[in-house]
């Protein structure tokens, strides 16, 4: 029995033990001393009775009363709803994703890692995007984008297929402190990556090692090289970069500020890159946007799970072919015109670089993410947001 328990019931339970023993003892002695057992069972059961009276007391007068004479909760009451306390904030997670605002108890140190994700006609569906934390959607050449993906809160098991590098693309990644991979680059590109200008990994010298990239049977080159991300932080390692890193979390909106947000009510957005519509559609019930090209859903190739966003950052800047190839520049540094999808609303702002990473404004304060994933498309400015994108 619990101790504390037998204390305080003892007087109680053994009264019949003592009776009980003395009743034995009486018939072993005879009869002639049975009235002396009976006056000593009498004292005793008093002695028992008013200890138990006193035991109450004490116990009573142990409990503390404020200054209204009102019993105070004991002590173990305030240790249970601190205990209570902390329950919660464990439940609710005491640290925060840096890329999508997302509480969790793990650790929130990996080193974001950047990845050039081809968008190809013949790439799609593409591998891994579903678990990005932000993906950027950049013109590279002619008119077909790259996607740039953010992986830090999750990390898929294969990414692609990958594409070749850009300098706008990995300047982007310098922002966010990323480890950016790559397939392949231009010589001038290549040359200034192997400077160390950002920490990087190139397929190329990995091609089809099955550690660290895998060429896919069922697609053709260059559409078909994948990142298996297993082992990206080891392989990061052996190269000596760093492969945890204190973040500086993104500004993000809190529960009461979400449901405040203002704008346009929006169900679609779309524009085009090229002849294909790049298309965001708002799903009222899951409170979620998914993307499309044309009237096909972006999904992962092997799951058909689709890609669900939380904001749509849509971005104007000034794009500059520089050879006959295509390939361009873009200012990612000036700032200028954006459009901001939310919960369903559109918010007319703008855009800024800040310490190299991509964040929108409005009437002159930073605008907020809802915590989850973002997709940042960047669109030349030479057509302007009104042209080129339509609102229903």
């Amino acid at each position: 029995m619990n101790r504390a328990l037998l204390g305080k019931h003892y007087n109680l339970w053994c009264f019949p033990i003592f009776i009980t023993s003395f009743q034995c003892l009486a018939e072993s002695v005879g009869i002639m001393r049975k009235k002396w057992l009976v006056s000593f069972i009498g004292i005793l059961l008093a002695l028992l009775f008013l200890a138990a009276c006193s035991d109450q007391k004490n116990e009573d007068d142990q409990r503390p009363e404020n200054q209204t004479g009102e019993e105070v909760p004991p002590q173990n009451a305030e240790e249970e709803k601190v205990a209570s306390d902390e329950k919660e904030n464990e439940v609710e997670g005491k640290n925060i994703y840096p890329l999508t605002g997302l509480r969790t108890n793990e650790p929130v140190d990996d080193r974001i890692v950047a990845v050039m994700v081809n968008n190809h006609a013949k790439a799609r569906p593409q591998t891994g995007l579903s678990k990005a934390d932000i993906v950027f959607e950049i013109l590279a050449e002619g008119n077909i984008t790259r996607f740039m993906a953010l992986f830090q809160s999750e990390q898929p098991t294969e990414v692609g297929p990958v594409r070749s590098a850009r300098e706008y693309y990995y300047q982007l990644a310098k922002g966010y402190s990323a480890l950016y991979v790559y397939h392949g680059a231009a010589t001038h590109i290549e040359e200034e990556l192997r400077s160390g200008v950002v920490d990087n990994l190139n397929g190329s010298y990995y091609d089809n090692d099955n550690y660290l990239f895998k060429r896919s049977s069922t697609r053709v080159a260059p559409h078909n090289s994948y990142l298996l991300f297993d082992n990206i932080y080891e392989e990061a390692g052996n190269q000596g970069y760093q492969v945890e890193m204190d973040h500086q979390p993104l500004p993000f909106l809190q529960e009461e500020e979400t449901a405040k947000i203002e704008g346009r009510e929006t169900a679609e957005v779309s524009f085009h890159y090229d002849t294909t519509p790049t298309r965001y559609v708002y799903n009222e019930e899951e409170e979620k946007y998914s993307r499309y090209n044309a009237e096909d859903q972006s999904v992962e190739l092997d799951s058909n799970v689709p890609i669900q966003l939380d904001n749509v950052f849509l971005i104007e800047t000034a794009h500059k072919v520089i050879d006959d190839a295509g390939r361009r520049e873009v200012d990612l540094k000036s700032g200028g015109n954006a459009y901001l999808l939310q919960k369903g609303k559109l918010q007319v702002v703008e855009w800024r670089n800040v310490d190299g990473r991509i964040l929108p404004y409005k009437d002159g304060s930073q605008v907020g993410f809802v915590p989850g994933k973002t997709w940042i498309n960047v669109l030349p400015e030479s057509k302007g947001l009104e042209s080129s994108v339509t609102i229903k």
